[in-house]
């Protein structure tokens, strides 16, 4: 071996922790960002919204039109998917970051600009729907994209924790889009605040585009993407048909683990119009309300990237059938502790549902997904099944609503158990999947896998701290 041959072999190990660590970063900073975009939306839906985008009069049909301008957004990210998702396997996974970054912060950034219902009428709801359908198509391909840099980047071992850092993120945001209305809804009036403070995280977003695009264009394109696309003749296909016809069983078992969200939009949207709309008689503040999810993603913060090494560890599938039961299970009280304008009890609650056992699940989804799928298809098939079941669970808080308006009395009971009907079908979608923890990066999606001896697996994993 020559000089410099030895001198390039001994750099490959350090340069390859180099990348997997800037991959690890840009999910990170991504997904807080993206998610940042996301989630203050959702929040201003259930707590300004219905009183400056809609008819006055009528609480009911404000807060059902305000949560159906949240869920629309989730009805374009099964197309935002098919699009982002192609294009992420065929123009490689930094490039629909990149896009889908851009896109994410342009539309949020307009949200700030839009007129009210009482400045221009019907054409207010007309733009917000407009510009939220942009949202959702956009944030369909940031986690698939993230986390399919993140595992081809991983040593074998460190999948599920290293993708877990992508989800992270996306908690980091979910803090970060709560936290900003706080100072606005604390300091400022009510008039001000559903006048004009409530614009200013929207208009934040400018930066957001500057910070993330700064990160994400040190990221290397995965080695695994480069090597399938100049020799694996599945690459010349195309991926969105090829995922229906060769991995739909895949993809209708992700739709199915996908809808465990529901543990999300229970607790941020739904429940947030629940605490604190007049119709409800609650009478929960907005700014106790928002420090209640504060709280919950703080727990999150903690938890997630423990789950993530925990299923490198035991497996994918026990940390989200666990965590998806139990915060079903939790539905139940938390939606109680609500009702009673009990403080104390659901800040407990919320911790443990959703900044807990939900997390599990959400800590470890986004890499078993990824490894259901080969390379060739592995972001559209993901971004199909994400999506696709996020689209299904966005109109929950309308049905909700629905089943249960302003002024029923067994709303906890009711919502209770959609939740936890909706988490057993999960659970019984994840059971039903191959666990993939012990199988090498290069038969991931392969019906013939076969995973490494357990021995063996746990030396290369020990090898790749």
């Amino acid at each position: 071996m020559t000089a410099s041959k030895e001198s390039r072999t001994a750099q490959a190990p350090a340069a390859g922790r180099a990348m997997w660590r800037k991959a690890a970063a840009s999910g990170w900073v991504g997904g807080a960002l993206e998610y940042y975009d996301w989630f203050i939306y959702a929040q201003a839906a259930a707590l300004v919204f219905p009183g400056i985008f809609f008819p006055e009069g009528n609480a009911t049909i404000a807060v059902l039109a305000s949560l159906g301008t949240y869920a629309v957004g989730y009805v374009a990210r099964p197309i935002g998917a098919a699009v982002l998702g192609h294009w992420g396997d065929k123009k490689g996974r930094k490039n629909v970051l990149v896009l889908a970054m851009f896109l994410m912060g342009i539309s949020t950034f307009a949200v700030a600009l839009l007129p009210t219902y009482g400045q221009v009428g019907i054409i207010a709801p007309i733009l917000l729907t407009l510009v939220r359908l942009v949202q959702g198509f956009a944030v369909a391909g940031e986690l698939s994209g993230a986390s399919a840099m993140i595992i081809e980047h991983a040593p074998h071992g460190r999948r599920g924790f290293l993708a877990s850092f992508a989800l992270h993120g996306t908690v980091v945001g979910q803090i970060l889009g709560a936290a900003i209305f706080l100072p606005m809804s604390m300091l400022l009036s009510d008039e001000a605040f559903k006048s004009w403070g409530w614009r200013i995280p929207f208009l934040l977003s400018a930066v957001v585009v500057v910070a993330g695009y700064l990160i994400r264009r040190r990221v290397e394109e995965s080695r695994t993407f480069e090597e399938q696309q100049e020799t694996d003749p599945q690459a010349h296909k195309v991926p969105l048909v090829e995922a229906f016809r060769e991995n739909w069983r895949e993809i209708l078992r992700a739709v199915c683990m996908t809808l465990v969200n529901v543990i999300g939009v229970t607790v941020s949207v739904f429940g947030g119009a629940y605490a604190t709309q007049s119709g409800y008689g609650v009478g929960m503040s907005t700014s106790v309300y928002l420090w209640i999810q504060i709280a919950a993603n703080i727990a999150g913060f903690f938890v997630v990237p423990v789950f993530g090494r925990l299923s490198d560890r035991f497996g994918r599938r026990p940390i989200m059938i666990g965590g998806g039961l139990l915060a079903g299970v939790l539905c139940y009280p938390y939606l109680w502790a609500v009702s009673a304008n009990n403080v104390p009890l659901t800040f407990v609650l919320a911790m443990l549902s959703w900044g807990v056992a939900y997390q599990a699940w959400n800590a470890t989804f986004a890499c078993f997904f990824q490894e259901q799928f080969p390379a060739h298809r592995r972001v559209t098939g993901f971004a199909l099944s994400q999506n696709v079941g996020l689209a299904l669970i966005a109109f929950l808080p309308t049905i909700f609503t629905m089943v249960a308006p302003p002024g029923s009395s067994n709303v906890p009971l009711t919502i209770g158990t959609f939740c936890l009907g909706i988490t057993v079908i999960a659970s019984f979608a994840t059971w039903k999947s191959p666990e993939t923890y012990r199988v090498p990066l290069d038969q991931l999606g392969r019906s013939d896998a076969t995973p490494l001896p357990r021995e063996e697996y746990e030396k290369l994993r020990r090898a790749g701290k």
